[in-house]
């Protein structure tokens, strides 16, 4: 079984209990399946699980090269120059980024809002940017777009391969057809 789930905002990527935490298993989702990869707490958007070990190590481990597809709400609006170094890969603490995806987003995404809502100030203005890239370290496109001097606000993972977050509601979740996925 494969499950595409839009994981909300304050949701720990876990079934298991943590105090003061919101899981996975608030969501009803079957009992056999468990997430390929994971999003940060205060990340939102696609997370596939599966009860698969070969899926789920094909979308998970970056010697694949799975491409997931991120939307960043980031402080100011990135010029070309920062958008070219976020493509041309980046060097991290934990080392060099491989090349990705980016481009300024035209408008900002139709989007249920996110509770709590990001924080605003009036003389700071926010832009989306869209990163695809095909490793997944810790809170990797925060500290990308930080690194290039726009800090992540908010983020959205809205694609995993072919898999699209596309009409699911925050906490919904649908199954997904292993055709779906694309791996050969």
């Amino acid at each position: 079984m494969i499950v595409a789930f839009h994981k909300p905002y304050g949701v720990i990527c876990q079934f298991t209990p943590l105090e003061g935490h919101r899981t996975l298993s608030e969501f009803h989702l079957p009992k056999t399946i468990y997430p390929c990869g994971r999003l940060d707490t205060d990340s939102e958007g696609l997370l596939i699980l599966t009860d698969n070990g070969i899926i789920q190590a094909r979308l998970s481990d970056p010697k694949y090269k799975q491409l997931k597809t991120y939307w960043a709400q980031v402080e100011r609006l990135p010029d070309d120059a920062a958008l070219s170094l976020l493509r041309k890969g980046l060097r991290l603490k934990d080392g060099l980024t491989r090349p990705c995806e980016a481009r300024l987003l035209k408008a900002e995404p139709d989007l249920p809002p996110r509770e709590p809502a990001i924080r605003y100030r009036k003389n700071v203005p926010t832009a989306w940017i869209e990163l695809a890239i095909t490793e997944g370290r810790n809170r990797q496109v925060r500290r990308m777009t930080a690194a290039v001097g726009h800090p992540t606000l908010r983020l959205l993972r809205v694609r995993i391969g072919r898999v699209s977050l596309s009409e699911l509601a925050p906490g919904k979740w649908r199954q997904v057809e292993r055709a779906e996925l694309g791996l050969s």
